[in-house]
């Protein structure tokens, strides 16, 4: 008798739902999509991102723009068509400091949810920094004490101070500077000019960390994530263009990255825009990210810089992750 021709066929397990990330900035629209894995982590399996600018002029008006909103929602239409390809997701949605300040952000979440299908979450800037560290926490250096992780943003620049073995931060805060923000400020000023106006307000949050506890810049190391420290990591690794491959996870020597902030400090707007891994949608957001890169460096001097070209989108695949071993 042939047992296995006479047995019902075993039933074919399901796959699991493929876990999905979106963070709407003040200047980009960002997606990850991710497929779970046996051992406990994820592998990214579609990526999207696009410039959309929302914060543009928001400084100067208090509100998002029409044109930056159709923008916006240009751009999470894709995401959500691009998501719904999978048959069964679990998707998380934010927006961070434009629509923290749009008076008007309740309007851009009701497009968003009518013309794509998605519900944004505006999360607090507190949220906003525990995400990032969940998802940059993985590559602070074994040998090192701990790390200060920062993320230049287009409306806000996030501060978390980390600690080798420990489950919280020992500090974290926000801090309104993004390049967005100080490009519309400033315009072409010169690149000492941003810097003198960013460096009180870090002097400031110098001194409220200190008071929590000492940090040693000798056995720390900076930990950056953002569009400023990958292009400038970029440019240090003498790529032709951007390769998130070699740029991700990248070790430098903090003196090397400001030799690079010096040399494009010399440069005008054309001649950035030209400039490999820069281009002109980058060109007029460099000098602003050089001058915060600059200011946390002059306050937290560590020797190294690791890049990470990961952050919030991660962290809230991690949760959504967690989320469904703990519903298993």
């Amino acid at each position: 008798m042939d047992v296995l021709a006479s047995s019902p066929p075993l039933p074919r397990r399901r796959r699991p739902p493929v876990l999905a990330a979106i963070d709407l900035g003040t200047n980009n629209c960002r997606l990850l999509i991710a497929s779970p894995l046996k051992s406990g982590g994820f592998r990214v399996i579609d990526s999207f991102s696009r410039v959309v600018r929302l914060g543009e002029g928001l400084g100067r008006s208090g509100v998002l723009s029409a044109a930056a909103m159709e923008r916006a929602v240009a751009a999470l239409t894709i995401c959500a068509e691009r998501v719904r390809r999978h048959r069964r997701y679990r998707l998380r949605a934010i927006a961070t400091e434009a629509c923290r300040r749009a008076a008007n952000s309740g309007e851009l979440l009701e497009r968003v949810k009518t013309a794509a299908g998605i519900e944004l979450d505006i999360i607090s800037p507190d949220e906003e920094a525990r995400l990032a560290a969940v998802g940059c926490a993985p590559l602070m250096g074994r040998r090192h004490a701990g790390a200060l992780l920062f993320d230049i943003g287009g409306g806000s620049t996030e501060l978390i101070w980390l600690k080798a073995g420990a489950a919280e931060p020992v500090f974290a805060t926000s801090v309104p500077l993004g390049v967005v923000g100080l490009a519309e400020r400033f315009g072409e000023a010169d690149y000492r000019t941003i810097l003198a106006a960013v460096m009180p307000q870090f002097a400031a949050i110098q001194r409220a960390m200190m008071a929590r506890a000492p940090f040693a810049p000798a056995s720390h190391h900076l930990l950056g994530t953002s569009g400023t420290v990958t292009t400038l990591a970029a440019i240090a690794l003498g790529l032709p263009r951007y390769q998130r491959g070699k740029v991700d996870a990248s070790w430098h020597d903090c003196a090397r990255i400001l030799a690079i902030v010096e040399r494009l400090s010399r440069l005008d707007l054309p001649s950035r825009a030209q400039q490999a891994c820069i281009g002109p949608e980058r060109a007029d957001l460099v000098l602003p990210g050089c001058a915060i890169f600059s200011a946390i460096h002059a306050h937290w001097p560590c020797r190294r810089l690791r890049v990470a070209d990961r952050g919030l989108r991660e962290g809230l695949l991690r949760e959504l992750l967690a989320e469904g071993m703990d519903g298993a």
